[in-house]
């Protein structure tokens, strides 16, 4: 997938362009929708789709104290989309600069910078511009004048409520990963970079890889069977969520540590991603490192077990 960070990047050859707009975290059913119906209007009218997105969430420039964490890192996000078939991404870099363009302006920029524009397709309840002034009628009004079409798509429901990032990031943190997965439409995964850790856990005999996921939700606390997947291959292992209590620290930090049941070797900088198969334990304090050794011990072998 050709990733561009400005519309006047695309290489369009005067083809026609059919466009997605959205935030995508998680890129779950309803994202998945309006995708869908970029790919199919860009198929019949011989179109490039082109999915547009943003590099944070917005909040975390227009309204920093409600910035909710993210499902995905942007590299799983970008990921994803590919996966549907979508030829171009263009990943705007939302800053205090961008989040005070008026809606229309936005438009008419983008159409012009990508020439030749279809059809723009998002969710019914889409906002945006300018303290959010952009909506779907506002689309309709611009595609009239500046000639495409719109298709604002209604939200899709699971249970009898509507699929949203909030509900999926309310059910990773409750540790329904089940129903987390059911609203993505594919097994809830954890993603990041691989980062070098303090090495407790090569110190305790089982040494571990440490991912960096700042502003990601998280699943509960706690000692977790999954597959990770890194440089290619997959592998088994047994993950631990937490603040490690048994190790004295003066400032516990989060952690997510990854020990790999069948693989040993430098894995610093890649990218990892974790889906997990089944919660063993909660985290707990132990009485010493001996304890805490015969316990992760035991919790490998359970992992084992589910294998």
């Amino acid at each position: 997938m050709n990733v561009i960070r400005a519309a006047r990047e695309l290489q369009s050859s005067q083809r026609k362009v059919c466009v997605g707009i959205g935030v995508f975290d998680g890129v779950h059913l309803g994202h998945q929708q309006v995708i869908r119906q970029t790919i199919t209007d860009a198929q019949q009218h011989e179109a490039i789709p082109v999915v547009v997105t943003f590099d944070c969430h917005p909040n975390s420039v227009v309204a920093p104290e409600r910035t909710p964490p993210l499902i995905y890192p942007i590299c799983k996000k970008l990921r994803v989309i590919e996966s549907m078939g979508v030829d171009t991404a263009l990943l705007i870099h939302f800053d205090k600069s961008f989040s005070q363009i008026p809606a229309e302006e936005f438009i008419r920029t983008l159409a012009r910078d990508l020439q030749n524009i279809h059809s723009i397709c998002v969710g019914s309840t889409f906002t945006f511009g300018y303290k959010r002034q952009g909506n779907v009628d506002l689309l309709k009004a611009l595609g009239s004048d500046l000639n495409f079409n719109v298709h604002g798509l209604a939200a899709v429901s699971l249970d009898g409520e509507r699929v949203s990032s909030t509900r999926i990031r309310d059910a990773i943190r409750n540790g329904n990963l089940d129903a987390a997965s059911q609203m993505l439409g594919r097994a809830y995964s954890l993603a990041g970079k691989i980062v070098e850790g303090d090495k407790v856990g090569r110190t305790l005999g089982f040494p571990t890889a440490n991912l960096e996921v700042a502003g990601l939700v998280l699943p509960p606390n706690g000692v977790y069977a999954a597959h990770a997947q890194v440089a290619g291959e997959i592998h088994r292992a047994a993950i631990n969520i937490g603040f490690r209590p048994t190790i004295q620290n003066a400032a516990p930090k989060l952690h997510v540590e990854a020990h790999l049941l069948d693989f040993s070797g430098d894995l610093y900088g890649k990218e990892m991603e974790l889906t997990f198969v089944r919660k063993l334990r909660d985290e707990q304090r132990f009485a010493s490192s001996d304890a805490l050794k015969l316990q992760i011990a035991q919790d490998i072998e359970a992992a084992k077990a589910l294998f």
